[in-house]
Protein backbone atom coordinates (compact mmCIF):
# COMPACT_ATOMS: atom_id res chain seq x y z
CA UNK A 1 0.00 0.00 0.00
CA UNK A 2 1.50 3.50 -1.17
CA UNK A 3 1.68 6.22 1.83
CA UNK A 4 0.50 9.62 1.57
CA UNK A 5 3.38 11.64 1.06
CA UNK A 6 3.33 14.33 3.96
CA UNK A 7 5.23 16.98 1.67
CA UNK A 8 1.69 17.64 -0.40
CA UNK A 9 0.19 18.56 2.93
CA UNK A 10 2.47 20.29 4.77
CA UNK A 11 2.66 23.73 5.52
CA UNK A 12 4.95 25.57 3.08
CA UNK A 13 7.80 27.61 4.08
CA UNK A 14 6.58 32.01 3.91
CA UNK A 15 9.50 34.36 3.24
CA UNK A 16 7.95 36.24 6.00
CA UNK A 17 5.65 36.95 8.88
CA UNK A 18 3.08 38.41 6.03
CA UNK A 19 3.23 36.01 3.45
CA UNK A 20 2.40 33.06 6.24
CA UNK A 21 -1.10 34.51 7.18
CA UNK A 22 -1.56 34.68 3.30
CA UNK A 23 -3.92 37.60 3.72
CA UNK A 24 -5.53 39.01 0.67
CA UNK A 25 -4.00 42.48 -0.40
CA UNK A 26 -7.05 43.96 -1.46
CA UNK A 27 -9.10 43.48 1.76
CA UNK A 28 -6.02 44.75 3.74
CA UNK A 29 -5.99 47.72 1.46
CA UNK A 30 -9.26 48.67 1.62
CA UNK A 31 -9.22 47.98 5.81
CA UNK A 32 -6.58 50.63 6.08
CA UNK A 33 -8.41 53.20 3.58
CA UNK A 34 -11.28 52.63 5.99
CA UNK A 35 -8.85 53.55 9.56
CA UNK A 36 -7.56 56.32 7.58
CA UNK A 37 -10.84 58.08 6.56
CA UNK A 38 -12.11 57.52 10.40
CA UNK A 39 -8.75 58.82 11.85
CA UNK A 40 -8.94 61.76 9.46
CA UNK A 41 -12.88 62.56 9.96
CA UNK A 42 -12.04 62.26 13.73
CA UNK A 43 -9.47 64.78 13.92
CA UNK A 44 -11.34 67.16 11.85
CA UNK A 45 -14.51 66.52 14.35
CA UNK A 46 -12.64 66.26 17.25
CA UNK A 47 -13.14 62.98 18.37
CA UNK A 48 -16.72 62.92 17.60
CA UNK A 49 -16.49 60.72 14.34
CA UNK A 50 -15.29 57.74 16.53
CA UNK A 51 -17.48 57.74 19.28
CA UNK A 52 -20.21 54.67 20.29
CA UNK A 53 -22.80 56.86 18.63
CA UNK A 54 -21.92 57.75 15.47
CA UNK A 55 -20.29 54.40 14.82
CA UNK A 56 -23.53 53.30 15.57
CA UNK A 57 -25.60 56.03 13.36
CA UNK A 58 -22.72 54.88 10.93
CA UNK A 59 -23.69 50.87 10.97
CA UNK A 60 -27.47 51.22 10.18
CA UNK A 61 -27.10 53.84 7.35
CA UNK A 62 -24.76 51.50 5.67
CA UNK A 63 -27.24 48.10 5.48
CA UNK A 64 -29.35 49.48 2.97
CA UNK A 65 -26.84 50.38 0.18
CA UNK A 66 -24.64 47.29 1.79
CA UNK A 67 -27.54 44.78 1.54
CA UNK A 68 -28.10 45.70 -2.13
CA UNK A 69 -24.26 45.50 -3.41
CA UNK A 70 -24.42 41.88 -2.05
CA UNK A 71 -26.20 41.22 -5.02
CA UNK A 72 -24.71 43.86 -7.38
CA UNK A 73 -21.51 41.96 -7.05
CA UNK A 74 -23.40 38.80 -9.15
CA UNK A 75 -24.68 41.03 -11.93
CA UNK A 76 -21.62 42.86 -12.25
CA UNK A 77 -19.60 39.30 -12.27
CA UNK A 78 -21.58 38.48 -15.03
CA UNK A 79 -20.61 41.67 -17.27
CA UNK A 80 -24.19 43.32 -16.56
CA UNK A 81 -25.29 46.40 -14.83
CA UNK A 82 -28.74 47.04 -12.84
CA UNK A 83 -29.12 50.89 -12.90
CA UNK A 84 -32.68 50.10 -11.69
CA UNK A 85 -32.14 49.25 -7.89
CA UNK A 86 -32.82 52.77 -6.31
CA UNK A 87 -36.65 53.19 -8.21
CA UNK A 88 -37.21 48.98 -7.44
CA UNK A 89 -36.62 49.99 -3.93
CA UNK A 90 -39.20 52.74 -3.97
CA UNK A 91 -41.70 50.37 -5.13
CA UNK A 92 -40.80 47.73 -3.10
CA UNK A 93 -41.53 50.50 -0.16
CA UNK A 94 -44.51 51.77 -1.42
CA UNK A 95 -46.08 48.56 -1.87
CA UNK A 96 -44.79 47.37 1.96
CA UNK A 97 -46.31 50.85 2.71
CA UNK A 98 -49.83 50.68 1.61
CA UNK A 99 -50.26 47.24 2.95
CA UNK A 100 -49.94 48.49 6.13
CA UNK A 101 -51.85 51.54 6.09
CA UNK A 102 -54.36 50.53 3.79
CA UNK A 103 -54.72 46.88 2.79
CA UNK A 104 -54.23 45.27 6.15
CA UNK A 105 -56.36 47.78 8.65
CA UNK A 106 -59.33 49.17 5.82
CA UNK A 107 -59.50 45.49 3.73
CA UNK A 108 -58.42 42.99 5.88
CA UNK A 109 -59.60 44.55 9.19
CA UNK A 110 -56.06 43.60 11.03
CA UNK A 111 -55.38 47.11 11.94
CA UNK A 112 -52.20 49.07 12.44
CA UNK A 113 -49.68 47.15 14.73
CA UNK A 114 -51.33 43.72 14.30
CA UNK A 115 -49.25 40.67 14.80
CA UNK A 116 -49.48 39.59 11.03
CA UNK A 117 -48.91 42.95 9.58
CA UNK A 118 -45.59 43.39 9.41
CA UNK A 119 -44.87 39.35 7.95
CA UNK A 120 -47.78 40.15 5.58
CA UNK A 121 -46.03 43.35 4.24
CA UNK A 122 -42.39 42.30 3.78
CA UNK A 123 -43.94 38.96 2.23
CA UNK A 124 -45.43 41.34 -0.31
CA UNK A 125 -42.68 43.36 -0.91
CA UNK A 126 -40.17 40.34 -1.39
CA UNK A 127 -42.52 39.16 -4.24
CA UNK A 128 -42.82 42.43 -5.82
CA UNK A 129 -38.83 42.45 -5.65
CA UNK A 130 -38.48 39.04 -7.49
CA UNK A 131 -41.21 39.14 -9.58
CA UNK A 132 -40.03 42.60 -11.07
CA UNK A 133 -36.28 41.58 -10.68
CA UNK A 134 -36.93 38.25 -12.60
CA UNK A 135 -39.21 39.80 -15.52
CA UNK A 136 -35.88 41.90 -16.31
CA UNK A 137 -33.43 39.24 -16.07
CA UNK A 138 -36.02 37.20 -18.75
CA UNK A 139 -35.91 40.70 -21.17
CA UNK A 140 -31.94 40.65 -20.63
CA UNK A 141 -31.56 36.95 -21.05
CA UNK A 142 -34.17 36.13 -23.09
CA UNK A 143 -34.83 38.60 -25.49
CA UNK A 144 -30.80 39.82 -25.50
CA UNK A 145 -32.02 43.65 -24.74
CA UNK A 146 -28.74 44.99 -23.00
CA UNK A 147 -28.94 44.91 -19.11
CA UNK A 148 -28.09 48.94 -19.55
CA UNK A 149 -31.33 49.80 -21.59
CA UNK A 150 -33.86 47.42 -19.64
CA UNK A 151 -32.51 48.67 -16.41
CA UNK A 152 -32.36 52.03 -17.72
CA UNK A 153 -35.98 51.89 -18.74
CA UNK A 154 -36.57 50.20 -14.95
CA UNK A 155 -34.79 53.40 -13.06
CA UNK A 156 -37.58 55.69 -14.75
CA UNK A 157 -40.64 52.87 -14.54
CA UNK A 158 -40.57 51.49 -11.13
CA UNK A 159 -39.86 55.91 -9.80
CA UNK A 160 -43.13 56.57 -11.17
CA UNK A 161 -44.84 53.56 -10.50
CA UNK A 162 -43.57 53.79 -6.63
CA UNK A 163 -45.27 57.22 -7.39
CA UNK A 164 -48.40 56.29 -8.99
CA UNK A 165 -49.12 53.71 -5.94
CA UNK A 166 -48.77 56.21 -3.21
CA UNK A 167 -50.03 59.45 -5.21
CA UNK A 168 -47.10 60.91 -4.68
CA UNK A 169 -47.79 60.81 -0.28
CA UNK A 170 -45.85 60.67 2.16
CA UNK A 171 -47.39 57.31 3.54
CA UNK A 172 -46.67 56.65 7.47
CA UNK A 173 -46.50 56.05 10.37
CA UNK A 174 -45.24 52.03 9.51
CA UNK A 175 -46.36 49.63 11.82
CA UNK A 176 -44.24 49.31 15.06
CA UNK A 177 -43.38 45.57 14.15
CA UNK A 178 -42.11 46.40 10.83
CA UNK A 179 -39.68 49.77 12.39
CA UNK A 180 -37.64 47.10 14.33
CA UNK A 181 -35.82 46.63 11.62
CA UNK A 182 -34.87 50.23 10.99
CA UNK A 183 -32.15 50.54 13.62
CA UNK A 184 -32.50 52.60 17.02
CA UNK A 185 -36.38 51.10 16.93
CA UNK A 186 -35.08 47.79 16.63
CA UNK A 187 -31.78 46.44 18.71
CA UNK A 188 -30.92 43.23 20.56
CA UNK A 189 -29.65 44.70 23.47
CA UNK A 190 -26.30 44.25 25.33
CA UNK A 191 -26.37 40.67 26.38
CA UNK A 192 -27.99 39.09 23.15
CA UNK A 193 -25.69 40.97 20.89
CA UNK A 194 -22.70 39.43 23.08
CA UNK A 195 -24.39 36.00 22.44
CA UNK A 196 -24.65 37.01 18.82
CA UNK A 197 -20.72 37.72 18.95
CA UNK A 198 -20.22 34.47 20.67
CA UNK A 199 -21.85 32.54 18.14
CA UNK A 200 -19.85 34.59 15.32
CA UNK A 201 -16.69 33.92 16.80
CA UNK A 202 -17.33 29.98 17.35
CA UNK A 203 -18.33 29.52 13.54
CA UNK A 204 -15.14 31.87 12.07
CA UNK A 205 -13.09 29.24 14.05
CA UNK A 206 -15.03 26.50 12.68
CA UNK A 207 -14.67 27.42 9.42
CA UNK A 208 -11.36 28.22 10.07
CA UNK A 209 -10.90 24.47 11.01
CA UNK A 210 -12.89 23.13 8.51
CA UNK A 211 -11.29 24.78 5.75
CA UNK A 212 -7.80 23.55 6.79
CA UNK A 213 -9.31 19.94 7.13
CA UNK A 214 -10.54 19.84 3.90
CA UNK A 215 -6.79 21.12 2.38
CA UNK A 216 -5.02 18.66 4.17
CA UNK A 217 -7.56 15.72 3.01
CA UNK A 218 -7.05 17.12 -0.43
CA UNK A 219 -3.56 16.92 0.09
CA UNK A 220 -3.58 20.77 -0.37
CA UNK A 221 -0.68 23.28 1.31
CA UNK A 222 -2.04 24.99 4.23
CA UNK A 223 -0.83 27.49 6.64
CA UNK A 224 1.44 27.32 9.93
CA UNK A 225 -1.19 26.56 12.91
CA UNK A 226 0.35 29.69 14.45
CA UNK A 227 -0.73 31.64 11.33
CA UNK A 228 -4.33 30.38 11.40
CA UNK A 229 -4.57 31.14 15.52
CA UNK A 230 -3.33 34.77 14.71
CA UNK A 231 -6.07 34.99 11.66
CA UNK A 232 -8.75 33.39 13.79
CA UNK A 233 -7.87 35.98 16.83
CA UNK A 234 -7.91 38.84 14.58
CA UNK A 235 -11.63 37.89 13.17
CA UNK A 236 -12.67 37.33 16.73
CA UNK A 237 -11.10 40.62 18.22
CA UNK A 238 -12.58 42.11 15.28
CA UNK A 239 -16.09 40.80 16.05
CA UNK A 240 -16.05 41.41 20.07
CA UNK A 241 -14.62 45.02 19.19
CA UNK A 242 -17.57 45.74 17.11
CA UNK A 243 -20.12 44.23 19.69
CA UNK A 244 -18.57 46.62 22.04
CA UNK A 245 -18.70 49.76 20.20
CA UNK A 246 -22.23 49.59 19.98
CA UNK A 247 -23.20 48.25 23.64
CA UNK A 248 -21.37 51.32 24.79
CA UNK A 249 -24.12 53.59 22.54
CA UNK A 250 -26.08 54.05 25.47
CA UNK A 251 -30.03 54.44 25.73
CA UNK A 252 -30.93 57.81 27.19
CA UNK A 253 -32.45 57.76 30.27
CA UNK A 254 -35.74 59.12 29.73
CA UNK A 255 -36.06 56.49 26.67
CA UNK A 256 -35.18 53.88 29.16
CA UNK A 257 -37.93 54.56 31.40
CA UNK A 258 -40.75 54.95 28.91
CA UNK A 259 -39.53 51.13 27.66
CA UNK A 260 -40.11 50.01 31.43
CA UNK A 261 -43.47 51.73 31.56
CA UNK A 262 -44.24 50.19 28.30
CA UNK A 263 -43.75 47.19 29.80
CA UNK A 264 -45.48 48.06 32.99
CA UNK A 265 -42.45 48.04 35.03
CA UNK A 266 -40.54 50.34 37.40
CA UNK A 267 -36.86 50.94 35.92
CA UNK A 268 -34.43 50.79 38.85
CA UNK A 269 -32.51 53.40 39.83
CA UNK A 270 -28.99 54.42 37.81
CA UNK A 271 -29.42 51.40 35.71
CA UNK A 272 -27.43 52.12 32.20
CA UNK A 273 -28.19 49.71 29.22
CA UNK A 274 -26.55 49.78 25.46
CA UNK A 275 -28.65 49.84 22.46
CA UNK A 276 -26.82 46.68 21.04
CA UNK A 277 -26.49 45.15 17.70
CA UNK A 278 -29.14 46.84 15.55
CA UNK A 279 -31.55 44.50 13.63
CA UNK A 280 -30.60 45.82 10.31
CA UNK A 281 -27.05 44.78 10.81
CA UNK A 282 -28.06 41.14 11.75
CA UNK A 283 -30.20 41.30 8.93
CA UNK A 284 -26.92 42.55 6.55
CA UNK A 285 -24.43 39.86 8.44
CA UNK A 286 -26.97 37.15 7.50
CA UNK A 287 -27.63 38.27 4.12
CA UNK A 288 -23.59 38.67 3.50
CA UNK A 289 -23.12 35.09 4.91
CA UNK A 290 -25.94 33.66 2.79
CA UNK A 291 -24.51 35.25 -0.50
CA UNK A 292 -20.98 34.33 0.61
CA UNK A 293 -22.39 30.62 0.66
CA UNK A 294 -24.02 30.69 -2.73
CA UNK A 295 -20.80 32.73 -3.92
CA UNK A 296 -18.30 29.87 -2.99
CA UNK A 297 -19.83 26.69 -2.40
CA UNK A 298 -23.20 26.36 -4.26
CA UNK A 299 -23.61 25.07 -8.51
CA UNK A 300 -25.27 28.86 -9.14
CA UNK A 301 -21.91 30.39 -7.86
CA UNK A 302 -19.95 28.53 -9.69
CA UNK A 303 -22.20 29.13 -13.01
CA UNK A 304 -22.45 32.93 -11.83
CA UNK A 305 -18.19 33.49 -12.00
CA UNK A 306 -17.20 31.14 -14.88
CA UNK A 307 -20.34 32.77 -16.55
CA UNK A 308 -18.71 36.29 -15.91
CA UNK A 309 -14.98 35.23 -16.78
CA UNK A 310 -15.79 33.68 -20.14
CA UNK A 311 -19.42 33.58 -21.45
CA UNK A 312 -18.62 31.96 -24.89
CA UNK A 313 -17.11 29.12 -22.82
CA UNK A 314 -19.59 28.70 -20.34
CA UNK A 315 -22.51 28.29 -22.64
CA UNK A 316 -20.26 25.78 -24.69
CA UNK A 317 -20.24 24.15 -21.30
CA UNK A 318 -24.21 23.77 -21.62
CA UNK A 319 -24.51 26.08 -18.73
CA UNK A 320 -28.19 27.69 -19.17
CA UNK A 321 -26.74 31.37 -19.33
CA UNK A 322 -30.09 33.10 -20.04
CA UNK A 323 -31.53 31.20 -17.20
CA UNK A 324 -28.78 32.24 -14.89
CA UNK A 325 -29.08 35.71 -15.68
CA UNK A 326 -33.00 35.66 -14.55
CA UNK A 327 -32.37 34.13 -11.26
CA UNK A 328 -29.30 36.75 -10.64
CA UNK A 329 -31.78 39.47 -10.91
CA UNK A 330 -34.31 37.94 -9.23
CA UNK A 331 -32.13 37.42 -6.96
CA UNK A 332 -31.48 41.75 -7.33
CA UNK A 333 -34.68 42.05 -6.81
CA UNK A 334 -34.87 40.10 -3.50
CA UNK A 335 -32.68 42.40 -1.71
CA UNK A 336 -34.34 45.53 -2.97
CA UNK A 337 -36.91 44.48 -1.34
CA UNK A 338 -35.08 43.66 2.11
CA UNK A 339 -32.93 46.96 1.36
CA UNK A 340 -36.53 48.97 1.29
CA UNK A 341 -37.65 46.99 4.61
CA UNK A 342 -34.85 48.42 6.31
CA UNK A 343 -34.74 51.86 4.59
CA UNK A 344 -38.57 52.74 5.08
CA UNK A 345 -38.77 51.09 8.84
CA UNK A 346 -35.16 53.41 9.38
CA UNK A 347 -37.59 56.52 8.53
CA UNK A 348 -40.43 54.97 9.93
CA UNK A 349 -42.46 56.41 6.80
CA UNK A 350 -42.05 55.65 3.05
CA UNK A 351 -41.29 58.95 1.17
CA UNK A 352 -41.84 59.65 -2.40
CA UNK A 353 -37.92 59.92 -2.66
CA UNK A 354 -36.85 56.98 -1.07
CA UNK A 355 -33.71 54.83 -2.91
CA UNK A 356 -32.67 57.58 -4.82
CA UNK A 357 -29.38 57.61 -6.30
CA UNK A 358 -29.06 54.45 -4.58
CA UNK A 359 -28.37 52.59 -7.96
CA UNK A 360 -25.14 54.86 -7.96
CA UNK A 361 -24.08 54.00 -4.56
CA UNK A 362 -24.68 50.16 -5.00
CA UNK A 363 -22.77 50.35 -8.14
CA UNK A 364 -19.80 51.74 -6.47
CA UNK A 365 -19.64 50.08 -2.80
CA UNK A 366 -19.34 46.97 -5.77
CA UNK A 367 -16.61 48.75 -7.79
CA UNK A 368 -14.71 50.42 -4.99
CA UNK A 369 -14.71 46.77 -3.36
CA UNK A 370 -13.04 45.18 -5.47
CA UNK A 371 -15.55 43.85 -8.06
CA UNK A 372 -14.71 43.99 -11.86
CA UNK A 373 -16.44 46.11 -14.18
CA UNK A 374 -14.94 43.69 -17.11
CA UNK A 375 -16.67 40.46 -15.11
CA UNK A 376 -15.09 37.09 -13.45
CA UNK A 377 -14.45 38.74 -10.78
CA UNK A 378 -15.65 40.02 -7.16
CA UNK A 379 -16.04 39.46 -3.46
CA UNK A 380 -19.29 39.97 -1.19
CA UNK A 381 -17.00 41.52 1.44
CA UNK A 382 -15.45 43.69 -0.26
CA UNK A 383 -18.95 45.25 -1.33
CA UNK A 384 -20.07 45.70 2.15
CA UNK A 385 -16.85 47.60 2.61
CA UNK A 386 -17.05 49.47 -0.31
CA UNK A 387 -20.41 50.59 0.90
CA UNK A 388 -18.82 51.10 4.71
CA UNK A 389 -16.36 53.46 3.09
CA UNK A 390 -18.71 55.73 0.88
CA UNK A 391 -20.79 56.00 3.99
CA UNK A 392 -18.28 57.06 6.09
CA UNK A 393 -16.79 59.19 3.70
CA UNK A 394 -20.55 61.15 3.34
CA UNK A 395 -20.98 60.93 6.90
CA UNK A 396 -18.04 62.62 7.84
CA UNK A 397 -18.35 65.28 5.36
CA UNK A 398 -21.57 66.25 6.43
CA UNK A 399 -20.29 66.19 10.23
CA UNK A 400 -17.17 68.86 8.84
CA UNK A 401 -20.12 70.58 7.25
CA UNK A 402 -19.43 69.83 3.56
CA UNK A 403 -22.29 70.79 1.29
CA UNK A 404 -23.92 67.51 -0.88
CA UNK A 405 -23.25 68.26 -4.30
CA UNK A 406 -19.55 68.82 -2.57
CA UNK A 407 -20.00 65.49 -1.27
CA UNK A 408 -20.63 64.24 -4.35
CA UNK A 409 -18.37 65.24 -6.09
CA UNK A 410 -15.78 63.81 -3.28
CA UNK A 411 -17.62 60.22 -3.67
CA UNK A 412 -17.55 60.70 -7.57
CA UNK A 413 -13.48 61.08 -7.24
CA UNK A 414 -13.01 58.15 -4.95
CA UNK A 415 -14.85 55.91 -7.63
CA UNK A 416 -13.09 57.03 -10.42
CA UNK A 417 -9.84 56.36 -8.28
CA UNK A 418 -11.01 52.82 -7.00
CA UNK A 419 -11.18 52.02 -10.36
CA UNK A 420 -8.00 53.13 -11.33
CA UNK A 421 -6.36 51.38 -8.68
CA UNK A 422 -7.77 48.19 -9.60
CA UNK A 423 -6.92 48.29 -13.01
CA UNK A 424 -3.03 48.80 -11.94
CA UNK A 425 -3.31 45.92 -9.47
CA UNK A 426 -4.38 43.81 -11.81
CA UNK A 427 -1.86 44.89 -14.36
CA UNK A 428 0.93 44.06 -11.86
CA UNK A 429 -0.13 40.64 -10.54
CA UNK A 430 -1.04 39.83 -14.20
CA UNK A 431 -4.42 39.44 -13.71
CA UNK A 432 -6.69 40.07 -16.85
CA UNK A 433 -9.90 39.52 -16.04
Amino acid sequence: MTETSPVASAPAKPRNFFAALELDTRLIGMIGAFIVICLIFNFLTDGRFMTPRNLFNLSIQTASVAIMATGMVFVIVTRNIDLSVGSLLATCSAMMAMMQTVVTPEWLGLGLNHPLTMPIAILVGVMTGLVIGAFQGWLIGYLTIPAFIVTLGGFLVWRNVSWHLTKGQTIGPLDANFQLFGGINGTLGEFWSWIIAAIAIMASFYALFRSRRNKVLHEFPVKPVWAEVIIGLIIAGAIAGFVAVLNAYEIPTARLQRMFEARGEIMPEGLVQGYGLPISVLVLIVIAITMTVIAQRTRLGRYIFATGGNPEAAALAGINTRLLTVKIFAIMGVLCAISAVVASSRQTFHSNDIGTLDELRVIAAAVIGGTALAGGMGTIYGAILGALIMQSLQSGMAMVGVDAPYQNMVVGSVLVLAVFIDIVYRRRTGDKT
